[in-house]
């Protein structure tokens, strides 16, 4: 059975670019401070790691190492999406942020993996650690990782933007490891407890590979089009529908191009005697004010034509 369908299809593109662009730019600033701040410490680490023989400092300097990495990545994904649309990119470049978010994701996997199969190693002959030294550089990792993510914090928008938090939970990583190496310095200090360097390193992987999952899991849901998480579908539907003059709304799409960037598409019925221009720009403008959905387009139908079920 088809669609009762119109002629008037209609688009409004969101004009929030102003403040989009913005908060990119403040992205950006932060993401340059906390990669300065990470190469620094990551340096610090990897020496101090040799030194001190601790694989709870090596590890987490690998943890920087693919932190750097990220951050330098999530920096470049933002650069790269404010390319304009081509003729083969409409919607332009915006998903390298999302593509970004998700490597950074696995690379969370993959530095939790290392660390578990190196204290493992380690659990059987846990070698003798300076544990003094060691205690002392965590704590200037410590400090730095804090800087770094006040940084994201304050510069960026780490709550909304899945490539940004993606390089903020690779810091919070970072710090959970300087933590993580402050105890088992402790135990190793003052109770000569050495197994406590591989002990704390697989509790630190454990809570990052959970950090990895969340991103993981967030970036698939933007790429496999999902509804964002923020609205329900449904209320979209009941908001359409409460407008007069609107029959039933169908076809309902509503995805995310990038962080902070979702768009609508949809039909609406409407009655044959209601004026489509007028429910159409109701429509766009509760979209606007309930959804914060700036890029919709709306296809008005009447009784008139009739077009085949649609496959999504």
């Amino acid at each position: 059975m088809g669609h009762f369908h119109g002629h008037e299809p209609s688009h409004q593109h969101g004009h929030h670019h102003h403040g989009f662009e913005k908060t990119r730019e403040g992205n950006k600033k932060g993401l340059l401070i906390a990669l300065f701040i990470t190469c620094a410490i990551m340096l610090l680490e990897f020496f101090g790691g040799l030194i001190t023989n601790s694989l709870a400092l090596l590890s987490d300097a690998g943890h920087m190492l693919s932190d750097a990495s990220s951050l330098f990545l999530s920096f470049i994904a933002i650069w790269f999406a404010s390319r304009k649309p081509s003729g083969s990119k409409s919607f332009g470049y915006y998903r390298f942020e999302i593509l970004a978010a998700l490597f950074n994701g696995v690379t969370l996997f993959v530095i939790a993996f290392f660390i578990i199969w190196e204290a493992i190693e380690r659990f059987t002959e846990p070698p003798t650690v300076a544990s003094g030294t060691m205690m002392i550089i965590a704590l200037i990792g410590l400090l730095a990782n804090m800087i770094s993510a006040w940084a994201l914090l304050q510069k960026g928008d780490v709550h909304n933007n899945v490539n940004l938090r993606s390089a903020y939970l690779h810091i919070l990583g970072d710090a959970l490891g300087s933590v993580g190496a402050i105890i088992a310095g402790v135990f190793m200090l003052f109770f000569d407890w050495y197994v406590a360097d591989p002990v704390i390193s697989v509790i630190v992987a454990l809570l990052i590979l959970k950090s990895g999952w969340g991103v993981i899991k967030n970036s698939t849901h933007i790429l496999m089009e999902g509804t964002p998480i923020t609205i329900s579908t449904a209320d979209v539907k009941m908001e359409l529908e409460g407008i007069e003059g609107v029959l039933n709304v169908h076809d309902l799409h509503i995805w995310t191009i990038t962080s902070g960037l979702d768009t609508l598409s949809c039909h609406i019925l409407i009655d044959d005697n209601k004026d489509s221009q007028e429910i159409l720009q109701r429509a766009i403008d509760r979209m606007k004010d309930k959804f914060k959905i700036e890029h919709t387009t709306i296809q008005i139908e009447k009784s008139q034509i009739q077009h085949d079920d649609m496959n999504v």
